[in-house]
């Protein structure tokens, strides 16, 4: 009997329920990370199968490959799989393959099967959706389809769990067989290609044709073939001439003509082989030309409206705990640096994680009940003509929407993007879609410089104003897109190929651990970024050289000596930031801001707002010597008009520096949380400084074209 871990491959196409399969397999025994020596995100997860008819219990290690149609890859993400499956020395090289069909849709999803089962690893079929197929007048006979396909075929619901613990001991069957038997394979090489095979697998030594065949079909994606195995193969097919796009188009054919009886005697037709009824009627509705968007407009009203509405409060009150424990802290702890780096430090950086973790979990949830339910498919079919020209598709549409709410969750949402082009130029132009917490600034700088007074009788003009930075948001994220296409090249070709799923009612299960896992995934790998600039941030604001903090603050105190202790304790703030390394990078940067209007006070300002783009308004606060709530925006207005230029006289906030301000942060990537997920998303720092770096490019013009322009 065999010993050790059973290794599993969980493979099938796009939409057939493999994810909601792995969950019901797993649970929460799951894990992240990346396949051993590329990129590529690997989720993971363990089960035990139970001892039954005389076999022992067993742990069984689940790995759940990229979604596809067929073994033939179109991204990065797809050609894994084959670099696991033609590779038995690859550490997640499977025992046994189940391999999830949609019963709805059998003959297309049978194609992937074939393929896998002439790859000659042992398999089982889950067939899922039997629902599905049952509200299309269709019957699926598992015992006829086994027997066909000659493996193990369970019935299962994926959504429900029906029959996930006979698919366990399918696949413990199937794993403690001690030899398998020899099954025909699907394909038939060709009388040509026989001896191409042949020298192929004499030379890797290699035990099945159809792994040969591929060896020569896709030896430039397998990573664990060397640059010489690869010219190798190369001068093999122009010894034999063999054609690869011929072979592809003939293989294809070979297996549908052998798919095709197979279905007609499995699969029985009571009816039209259509979508169901409701499906019909809603699809004529939300699909339509004009009235699908005026839908799909209301859909993203309620679900910022719910975001805003709902994230306000728990965070508020995270935030809330948050400083009630740096409080705590502060007081227990004796005075000195420890005091000061944990509370200031490390706490704070605690703080500006998890008051993300609210409105990453509502959108989350939003957005998994919206494609549980089958409509995100929708979305992106109608959205996808009008992304096309800007180098983008219908699936960018949702990310580019959720960064109005927060860019950090609306980055991790472009993993529904399977084009790797296409989704790095969504991750790349997300920011600069106007978030929540550019409120705070717009708020109070138009409130600067723009009267509250209404035009037309009922438009607030200042609301205008605040509407047409986020339409400029939006409009800069769209031709900047267009503009990165025209730098980045375009390695693979782009198909926007998705499946209409029927609606159902969503698996609230599996929309509570979507939730979780976006928030575990937020925390621990971006908030290990964010705890790291956050320190960096507090040893700069907090330090400087020689004694120049001390003795500016015993210079404030001597000058204040009859003021109240509020105000000499922020002045001395704000004397000790000025003369700290942060304050003298501000002073630093200064020529390099002048031509924006900006003095060496707002640099320190814009050095601290990357931490968090809200983290301005406070610094300001600070800086100005304000006392009392960083967030009492009539106080901060107050003081920023009384605040005057030290060269002119004249007020420092003009038209010409608000609206500079205005659009700087409207373009520049002033955030930490984003550069973080960034970073996560594309696995490398690459990524991440060229968007920081063009997107610093954007806003610095935009605000030096605007300021000069008005002064």
């Amino acid at each position: 009997m065999k010993q050790g871990n059973i290794k599993v491959a969980l493979v099938g196409n796009p939409n057939a329920g493999k994810s909601t399969l792995f969950n019901a397999l797993t649970g929460l025994r799951q894990k992240t990370g990346n396949f051993p020596g590329v990129t590529v995100s690997k989720k993971s997860g363990t089960f035990r199968i139970p001892a039954t008819d005389g076999l022992a219990d067993k742990n069984v290690v689940l790995v759940d490959l990229p979604g596809l149609y067929s073994i033939y890859p179109k991204s990065k993400d797809e050609a894994i799989v084959m670099d696991i499956l033609a590779n038995p020395k690859h550490p997640d090289f499977p025992d046994v393959v189940i391999v999830v069909i949609d019963a709805s849709n059998l003959q297309r999803n049978l194609l992937l099967f074939t393929e896998i089962r002439d790859l000659g690893i042992p398999s089982v079929v889950a067939l899922n959706m039997l629902d599905v197929a049952e509200s299309m007048s269709l019957t699926v006979n598992a015992v006829q389809l086994a027997m066909q396909l000659q493996v193990p075929v369970v019935n299962i619901n994926a959504r429900t769990g029906k029959g996930v613990d006979k698919l366990k001991e399918a696949v413990h069957q199937v794993y403690q067989k001690e030899e398998q038997p020899v099954l025909a394979n699907f394909y038939e090489p060709k009388e040509s290609e026989v001896s191409l095979i042949g020298e192929v697998r004499e030379i890797y030594q290699l035990d099945n044709d159809y792994v040969a065949l591929q060896y020569v079909c896709q030896h430039d994606n397998f990573s664990f073939l060397e640059q010489p195995a690869r010219t190798r193969l190369d001068k093999l097919i122009e010894k034999y001439g063999f054609d690869e796009n011929n072979f592809l188009a003939t293989e294809t054919i070979a297996r549908y003509e052998k798919i095709k009886p197979i279905v007609s005697k499995a699969v029985k037709s009571q009816g039209q082989t259509e979508q169901p009824y409701w499906t019909r009627k809603l699809d004529s509705f939300l699909l339509h030309p004009f009235w699908g968007y005026v839908c799909f407009l209301i859909v993203l009203v309620i679900v910022f409206q719910a975001i805003f509405a709902w994230a306000t409060y728990p965070s508020d009150m995270l935030d809330a705990g948050i400083a009630q424990v740096i409080e705590w802290t502060k007081a227990a702890l004796p005075e000195g640096v420890l005091n000061d780096l944990i509370t200031d430090g490390i706490l704070a950086g605690i703080a500006g994680i998890i008051v993300f973790i609210p409105p990453i979990a509502i959108l989350f949830a939003l957005v998994s009940l919206l494609e549980e339910s089958g409509y995100m498919a929708r979305v992106m079919v109608i959205m996808d003509k009008l992304m096309r020209p800007f180098g983008l598709n219908g699936r960018s549409v949702v990310p580019l929407i959720s960064g109005a709410a927060c860019a950090v969750p609306a980055i991790m949402t472009t993993r529904s993007i399977t084009s790797r082009y296409e989704r790095l130029l969504t991750i790349l132009v997300t920011p600069l879609m106007s978030c929540s917490a550019r409120l705070p600034i717009y708020t109070i700088l138009i409130a600067l410089v723009i009267p509250s007074t209404t035009v037309f009788g009922f438009l607030n003009l200042q609301g205008l104003v605040l509407l047409g930075l986020y339409a400029l948001g939006l409009i800069g994220a769209l031709f900047s897109a267009w503009l990165l296409s025209l730098f980045i090249p375009r390695k693979e070709t782009s198909y926007f190929m998705l499946e209409m799923p029927s609606y159902k009612l969503p698996r609230w299960g599996h929309v509570a651990y979507t939730m979780y896992d976006s928030v575990k995934s937020f925390v621990v790998e971006a908030g290990k970024v964010i705890m790291a600039i956050s320190i960096v941030l507090w040893v700069l604001a907090s330090y400087g050289p020689g004694d120049r903090m001390e003795v500016a603050e015993q210079q404030t105190i001597a000058k204040m000596q009859n003021a109240p202790q509020e105000q000499i304790d922020a002045a001395v703030s704000s004397a000790r930031l000025e003369h700290s390394y942060a304050g003298h990078f501000g002073r630093f940067i200064e020529p390099a801001i002048r031509p924006l209007g900006y003095d060496w006070k707002i640099g320190i300002a814009l050095l601290a707002s990357f931490a968090a783009r809200e983290v301005f308004v406070g610094t300001m606060a600070t800086i100005y010597s304000i006392s009392g709530d960083s967030e009492d925006v009539p106080t901060v207005k107050e003081r920023l008009m009384q605040e005057k230029n030290a060269e002119t006289g004249q007020p420092m906030f003009t038209p010409a520096v608000c609206f500079s301000l205005l659009m700087f942060y409207v373009f520049a990537m002033m955030c930490m949380s984003t550069i973080a997920v960034v970073q996560r998303e594309t696995h490398g720092w690459k990524w991440p400084l060229i968007q920081l770096a063009y997107l610093m490019v954007l806003a610095y013009g935009s605000a030096f074209v605007v300021y000069q322009l008005m002064s």
